[in-house]
């Protein structure tokens, strides 16, 4: 089906539908609104912007941004599940196991050098 004829099918079934519900005669359904429509209901479904962007068949997440913006809670609930792990605070001690290997390792290096 070519677009124009996607159209056209469009136009017919808005016209039937503006028959029971009165509130389409003003509105414009075009099939760019009926992607948007499809975008944001993805967003809200699936709360991910990278989703959204493959369906959509956006090259970049820049593109689909501006789905975020239609709705500040849905950029801020994207933001929230994006949000980095909770740290404590407090000095990093790294693990027994790990320094004993670093350390191993290191001294490993410093002889090779010597060596040669």
């Amino acid at each position: 089906m070519t677009r124009s004829g996607f159209e056209y099918v469009l136009k017919k079934h808005v016209a039937t539908a503006a028959r029971t519900t009165t509130s389409l005669v003003v509105k414009n359904v075009s099939p760019h609104i009926l992607r948007h429509t499809c975008a944001m209901h993805t967003l809200q479904a699936t709360r991910d912007v990278r989703k959204v962007s493959l369906w959509l068949g956006h090259a970049s997440l820049q593109s689909t941004e501006v789905y975020l913006r239609a709705d500040p809670t849905e950029k801020l609930d994207a933001l929230a599940a994006m949000a980095p792990p909770i740290l404590k605070p407090g000095r990093f001690r790294a693990p027994d196991k790990l320094l004993a290997m670093l350390n191993a390792v290191g001294h490993r290096r410093n002889y090779a050098e010597r060596d040669r």
